[in-house]
C-alpha cells in the first residue's frame, strides 16, 4: 500500500489505484459520530482526487454498529436535522461521485453502518456479518439516508419489519433481500472487494460515471423518460475516444472475451 495514513477515525491506503478506507474506531464498534462523518468526508475527497475505485471496510470485529447514541442524545432538534443532512451530503458524495465504491462488510452492519453500506455501489459480506435497523427500539428513526437507500434495496416491507421488530438478518438473508451482492467466507470480504474494485477501475471512467449517476436516476423516472435519457447517455459514452479505442480492440480481438460462469 502507498500513501497510507491513519487518523483518529479513518485509515487511508492506496494500492493499484484502489483506495482502501478503514473505519477506525474499533473500541466503539466503529460507531459514527459527527467528527467521524467529517473524517469520512475528507477521505472521500482524497479518493475522488487520486483513486479509480474505493474499498471501505471496518477495523476490528465489526464494520459499523451505527450512530454514536451518546452524542445523539445530547442534540437539540435542529442540531439533529443538521447532523442528518450532513450525513446525507457525505453519503451522497459516495453514491453520486465519479468512482465506484465497494464495501467489505463483517460483524455488525447496523443502523448508520447499514446506511453507509447502502450508499456504496457493491456490497460484499463475509459470513460473520449481520444486519439490523434497531432505531425503533431506540425510540428514533433512521437519519443517514436509510429510508431511501435501504428501502430501495430491500423493499419497504422488509425494512418496516426490521425497524418495527428489531429483526436481525444474516449475511445469507441479506443477499436474498438484495442488501448485499456477494457473500464470502469469514475474513475474505476485503480481498473480494479489492478484486471487484480492480475490475471496476479497469472500465472506461465515463462508463463508470454513467453507471453510478445515470442508472439510479433513470430508475426514478417514468418509463418513457428513462428510455429517452438512456439513448442520450448511450450515445454520449459510445462516442468518447476511450470507447472508440475499446470497441476497436474488441473487434480486432485484442480485448479479453467474457468468461462464462464456472470457467476461469
Amino acid at each position: 500500500m502507498s500513501g497510507a495514513t491513519t487518523s483518529e477515525f479513518v485509515t487511508y491506503e492506496l494500492k493499484d489505484e484502489i483506495a482502501h478506507i478503514g473505519l477506525n474506531r474499533p473500541e466503539k464498534r466503529n460507531a459514527i459520530s459527527d467528527r467521524f462523518v467529517e473524517a469520512i468526508a475528507t477521505a472521500v475527497q482524497r479518493a475522488e482526487d487520486e483513486a479509480k475505485a474505493v474499498v471501505v471496510f471496518g477495523h476490528g470485529d465489526h464494520f459499523c454498529a451505527g450512530l454514536d447514541l451518546a452524542e445523539h442524545v445530547k442534540k437539540t432538534p435542529i442540531e439533529g436535522v443538521r447532523g442528518s443532512r450532513r450525513w446525507h451530503a457525505v453519503f451522497s458524495t459516495i453514491e453520486h461521485g465519479t468512482i465506484p465504491w465497494i464495501s467489505a462488510l463483517h460483524g455488525a452492519v447496523v443502523g448508520g453502518g447499514l446506511e453507509l453500506a447502502a450508499s456504496t455501489h457493491i456490497r460484499v459480506a463475509d459470513q460473520s456479518a449481520f444486519f439490523a435497523l434497531p432505531e425503533g427500539q431506540r425510540g428514533i428513526f433512521v437519519g443517514g439516508g436509510g429510508s431511501v437507500r435501504v428501502a430501495r434495496l430491500t423493499g419497504v416491507a422488509r425494512m418496516t419489519d426490521m425497524m418495527l421488530t428489531g429483526r436481525v438478518a444474516s449475511a445469507e438473508e441479506a443477499e436474498r433481500w438484495n442488501m448485499v451482492q456477494y457473500v464470502v467466507p469469514k475474513g475474505e470480504a476485503r480481498a473480494k472487494a479489492h478484486e471487484l474494485a480492480k475490475a471496476a477501475a479497469a472500465n472506461a471512467s465515463l462508463s463508470n460515471y454513467a453507471v453510478i449517476n445515470a442508472l439510479p436516476r433513470i430508475q426514478d423516472m417514468a418509463k418513457e423518460d428513462g428510455l429517452f435519457v438512456e439513448s442520450f447517455i448511450s450515445s454520449f459514452t459510445a462516442t468518447s475516444p476511450e470507447a472508440e479505442e475499446r470497441l476497436r480492440a474488441f473487434l480486432e480481438k485484442r480485448a479479453a472475451r467474457l468468461k462464462t460462469p464456472g470457467n476461469t
